[in-house]
C-alpha cells in the first residue's frame, strides 16, 4: 500500500507533517479527515518510494497464501486474544511480522476496517483467502465470546486438513516421478535406439518377427507423430481441464473418479472425513445445524457427496435426525452412522464427529499407505515389461540369426 506524505492542522490548531498508507488519494484524504487532521498538503510516494513488496502484490506477482500459512496466522491471532491483547493491537503485532507479501496485505486491510468499527467477521469475509467456514466461525466465536477457542479449533482443523494433503502429495510424488521416467525412457527407446536396430536388419535381410515388426512400426509413428502426438496431448488435457471447470463435466468427472478402482475409496473417505470434522467444529462453535450443514457442504470439493449431503440437509431441516437420510447414502459406512445416532441420541453429537472424523482420517491414512505399496510395483512392473518386450523384439532376429534360423 503506497505511504503519501502529507501536512496539516488539527483540531488544536498544531501543525503535523507525516505520512499515510492508503490506496489512493482520495481514501488518504477521507483516513485524515476521520483522524481529525486538516490537509493542507498531500503528495503521493515518488517511483523511488514504492515499496517491492507492494508492488509485486498489487501486480499480483507474490506468492499467495496457503493453508500452512493461514493456519500459522489463526494459531497466533488465537495465542494473542487468549492473551488479553486488543484485537486491533493483534492485528498490527501480526501483520509487522507477517513475511508472506499477500497475507500481510490482507492483514493490513483488516486492520484498517477494524479501526473503521468493523467486526473481524466483517473485516475477513471482504478478504480473499478466508472461506466460508472461516468466516462463519469467526463471527460464532465473536458473539459467544470465545474466539480464541474457536480460532485455536480452527487452526488444529487446518492443521489435520493439510496434514492429509501432505500424504496424499507424498504417496503419490514417487510414482508420479517413476512414471514420468520411464515414458521418456520408453519414448527414447522408440525414437533413437529402435531406429538404429531397424537399419541392422534391413542390411542384413533376414525375416523379421512379428514382434519385432510391431515395435518398428510404432517407432515409426513415434518418429512421424511426435509433434501431432505432443500437440494432441496438450490439447487433450486444456480441453480436459475447461471440461471439468463446467458444472456438468465437474459432477461427471466426481462419479468417475468415486467409483475408481484404486482412488475411489480414498475420495470418498477423504470427503467424509473433512465433512464429519467441519459439521463437529461447527457445533461445537454453537452454530445451528441447519448452517452448520450448509457450510460444510459448501465446502465439499466432490460434487456428488455434496449432492447428497444436501438432501440429508433438506431431511433435517423437515424435522428427521440426521441419522436417518445418512442410512440411505450406500457409501457412507454404517458403522459410523450408528456412531452418528449415538452422539444424537446422548446430545454429544459433535463430540461423536469428531471420532467418526478421527476414524475416517486412520481410514485414509491406512488407504494412501496401501495405495502406495501396491501402485509402486504394479507401475515397475508395466514400466519393465514394455521395455523388456522393446529389447527382446530388437534382439530376437539377431538371437534367431546366431542360432542359424534364416528364410
Amino acid at each position: 500500500m503506497p505511504k503519501f506524505r502529507y501536512a496539516g492542522f488539527t483540531n488544536d490548531g498544531k501543525k503535523v507533517e507525516s505520512t499515510i498508507d492508503a490506496d489512493t488519494i482520495k481514501d488518504a484524504k477521507k483516513m485524515l479527515r476521520r483522524q481529525n487532521v486538516r490537509v493542507t498538503r498531500i503528495n503521493a510516494p515518488s517511483i523511488f518510494e514504492v515499496d517491492l513488496g507492494e508492488f509485486m502484490v498489487e501486480k499480483g506477482l507474490a506468492r499467495p497464501f496457503g493453508r500452512a500459512e493461514l493456519m500459522r496466522f489463526t494459531r497466533q491471532l488465537a495465542i494473542l486474544i487468549n492473551a488479553g491483547v486488543p484485537i486491533l493491537e493483534c492485528m498490527e503485532i501480526l501483520h509487522k511480522q507477517e513475511q508472506n507479501l499477500v497475507l500481510k496485505k490482507v492483514v493490513k486491510n483488516i486492520t484498517l476496517q477494524i479501526e473503521e468499527g468493523k467486526s473481524l467477521y466483517d473485516a475477513m469475509s471482504q478478504q480473499q483467502g478466508f472461506d466460508k467456514l472461516y468466516c462463519a466461525l469467526v463471527k460464532a466465536g465473536e458473539a459467544a465470546g470465545i474466539l480464541d477457542t474457536i480460532l485455536v479449533k480452527l487452526a488444529e482443523f487446518l492443521e489435520k486438513a493439510e496434514k492429509l494433503k501432505k500424504q496424499v502429495k507424498s504417496a503419490l510424488t514417487y510414482p508420479a516421478i517413476v512414471v514420468v521416467v520411464g515414458i521418456i525412457v520408453i519414448f527414447g527407446l522408440m525414437t533413437f535406439v529402435v531406429p538404429m536396430f531397424v537399419d541392422i536388419l534391413k542390411e542384413s535381410g533376414q525375416k523379421i518377427p512379428f514382434v519385432t515388426q510391431l515395435v518398428m512400426d510404432i517407432s515409426q509413428f513415434f518418429q512421424d507423430y511426435t509433434l501431432l502426438l505432443i500437440a494432441g496431448l496438450v490439447a487433450g488435457f486444456i480441453l480436459f481441464i475447461n471440461f471439468i471447470k463446467t458444472t456438468e463435466g465437474k459432477s461427471q468427472w466426481d462419479r468417475i473418479t468415486m467409483r475408481a478402482p484404486l482412488f475411489g475409496l480414498l475420495i470418498i473417505k477423504g470427503n467424509l472425513g473433512a465433512f464429519t470434522r467441519t459439521l463437529s467444529t461447527m457445533l461445537a462453535a454453537g452454530v445451528p445445524i441447519i448452517d452448520s450443514l450448509e457450510i460444510c457442504i459448501d465446502t465439499l470439493d466432490n460434487t456428488q457427496i455434496a449432492k447428497d449431503l444436501r438432501k440429508v440437509r433438506q431431511a433435517v431441516i423437515e424435522g428427521k435426525s440426521i441419522t436417518e437420510p445418512l442410512e440411505r447414502i450406500t457409501y457412507f459406512p454404517p458403522l459410523v452412522t450408528q456412531m452418528i445416532k449415538v452422539g444424537e441420541a446422548t446430545g454429544n453429537l459433535d463430540q461423536m464427529l469428531i471420532k467418526v472424523a478421527d476414524v475416517f482420517q486412520d481410514e485414509v491414512e491406512e488407504l494412501v499407505a496401501n495405495l502406495t505399496k501396491l501402485i509402486e510395483p504394479i507401475i515397475l512392473v508395466v514400466l519393465g515389461g514394455i521395455i523388456a518386450v522393446v529389447l527382446i523384439a530388437m534382439y530376437l532376429p539377431i538371437f534367431m540369426s546366431a542360432g542359424g534360423v534364416q528364410e
